[in-house]
C-alpha cells in the first residue's frame, strides 16, 4: 500500500511538472491522458510563443478554449488567462481597427468567445464588442424569430380551439369554412353542424421557463437560447422567463425585450449548481399544467445531484413539462452527464441536443402537448438516456 501510494503521489508531481514546464525538452518522460492532457493544449494554445493570431476563423477554437479553461482552473486563473489570450492572441488590436466592424462575419462562435471574455476587455474596446455581438445577434434573429413566431402562435392557435362557443366567442370565417359543405340551396343559408370560436382570453395561454446553464461550455447555446427568450417574451399569448446559472442564479426576465443587453448580463463560469437553479425556477411556477420547463444543460452538476434529480422528477409529476436540452446549437454531438440523462428518462423527461432551425418546432410540439419522442422520432434525434420517454 506504502509503494503504490508512494508511485501515485510521484506520477502526481511528474504530471504538474510536465504541466508548468510544457512539452519541449521538459525532462520529466511524462506523457499526459485525459483531463490533463486538454489542460495541457489550453495551456500551449496560449502560452505557446510560436502562436499567433485573432478572432476571425478561430473563433469557434477560441470558444472552445474558453470553455476549457473555465473547467480546469480556478476562477482567478483564468482571470489572468483570459487577460493573457486578450494581449497575446491579439483581439483588442482587432477589436480597435475600424475595418473590423465592416468586415466581421457574423459568427455565433465569434458572439460566444466575445461574451465570454467581456469582464477582462479593457472599457475601450467593450462598445466595439458590443456592435460586433449585436451584428451577430441581428443576423440570426433575421433567420430565425418569424419562424419561431409561427410555429408558436400557430400550435397557441390550435391548443385553444373552442368547438363550444358562445355567441360573443365565435370565430364565423373558422365556422363558416367549416360548413361550406353544409349549405342549403333552399334557405341560401349555411346550417353550422360545427361551430368554431376563440379561446377564452387568459394573461397568458402558456408559460415557458428558460433555465440556461451558462457554464463555459454552453457558450454558442445561451446566445441561442437569449434570442429565442427574446421572440418568446415578444408573443403576448405566452409568459416567458429566462433565468441563467452557474454557482449564482441570476434572472434575465426583464431585459428580454433586447437579447444584446441579455448576452452582456451573463458571465459565462466555470461551476454549475443545476439543483440550486431548478429550485428559483420552481418559484415561478404557478400554473404546473400550464407551464413548459426548458433546461439548457449538459447536466453536469456540480451541487447536489441527487436532489437536482428528485426536484426534475418532482415537477414532471406536478404536470410542468420538462424538457432537457443538452445543446441548443450546430455544434455537433455535445458532452453530457449520460447517468443523469438516464435518471430523467426514468421520470418521462426527454433528454436530447437541439439545433436552432429545430427549436420553434419543439416548443410547438410542447405548446400542443404532442409526444415529444415521437417529434423527436421524426427529426432523427436521438433521446439519451434509454427509455421511452413519451415527453
Amino acid at each position: 500500500m506504502t509503494t503504490n501510494h508512494s508511485t501515485e503521489n510521484n506520477s502526481s508531481r511528474l504530471e504538474r511538472w510536465r504541466l508548468i514546464l510544457g512539452g519541449q525538452q521538459d525532462g520529466t518522460g511524462c506523457k499526459l491522458q485525459g483531463e490533463a492532457l486538454r489542460m495541457d493544449r489550453a495551456l500551449e494554445a496560449l502560452y505557446d510563443s510560436d502562436r499567433s493570431g485573432g478572432l476571425g476563423s478561430s473563433a469557434p477554437k477560441a470558444a472552445a478554449w474558453l470553455g476549457d479553461i473555465r473547467k480546469f482552473f480556478p476562477s482567478s486563473v483564468v482571470k489572468v488567462m483570459q487577460k493573457d489570450a486578450f494581449e497575446r492572441l491579439g483581439m483588442e488590436r482587432m477589436l480597435l481597427e475600424p475595418e473590423f466592424m465592416e468586415n466581421v462575419e457574423p459568427n455565433v462562435h465569434l458572439a460566444a468567445t466575445l461574451i465570454g471574455l467581456q469582464s477582462v476587455m479593457p472599457n475601450k474596446v467593450k462598445d466595439t464588442a458590443r456592435l460586433v455581438v449585436r451584428k451577430v445577434v441581428e443576423d440570426l434573429e433575421r433567420k430565425l424569430a418569424e419562424p419561431m413566431r409561427e410555429a408558436v402562435t400557430g400550435s397557441l392557435n390550435k391548443a385553444i380551439r373552442n368547438n363550444r362557443p358562445r355567441h360573443n366567442e365565435m370565430d364565423w370565417n373558422r365556422t363558416i369554412r367549416a360548413n361550406l359543405k353544409h349549405y342549403q340551396q333552399e334557405y341560401r343559408s349555411i346550417i353550422p353542424e360545427r361551430r368554431i370560436g376563440y379561446g377564452r382570453k387568459k394573461s397568458a395561454l402558456r408559460d415557458i421557463v428558460l433555465c440556461i446553464d451558462q457554464s463555459g461550455s454552453m457558450g454558442t447555446s445561451v446566445v441561442y437560447s437569449s434570442i429565442f427568450g427574446a421572440v418568446l417574451a415578444s408573443i403576448k399569448a405566452v409568459s416567458t422567463r429566462m433565468v441563467v446559472f452557474d454557482t449564482e442564479i441570476v434572472d434575465l426576465s426583464d431585459q428580454l425585450s433586447d437579447p444584446v443587453e441579455v448576452l452582456f448580463g451573463i458571465q459565462l463560469g466555470g461551476g454549475t449548481d443545476i439543483n440550486r437553479a431548478m429550485a428559483y425556477c420552481e418559484t415561478l411556477i404557478e400554473r404546473p399544467e400550464e407551464t413548459i420547463f426548458i433546461l439548457i444543460s449538459d447536466l453536469y452538476e456540480g451541487g447536489d445531484q441527487k436532489a437536482m434529480i428528485r426536484r426534475a422528477g418532482h415537477l414532471k409529476a406536478s404536470g410542468v413539462q420538462v424538457v432537457a436540452l443538452l445543446a441548443l446549437n450546430d455544434d455537433g454531438q455535445p458532452s453530457f452527464d449520460h447517468r443523469v440523462a438516464e435518471a430523467f428518462a426514468a421520470f418521462d423527461i426527454p433528454s436530447f441536443a437541439c439545433t436552432p432551425d429545430q427549436f420553434p418546432d419543439l416548443m410547438a410540439v410542447a405548446i400542443q402537448r404532442r409526444p415529444i419522442s415521437e417529434w423527436a422520432a421524426s427529426q432523427n434525434i436521438v433521446l439519451a438516456g434509454g427509455a421511452k420517454q413519451g415527453g
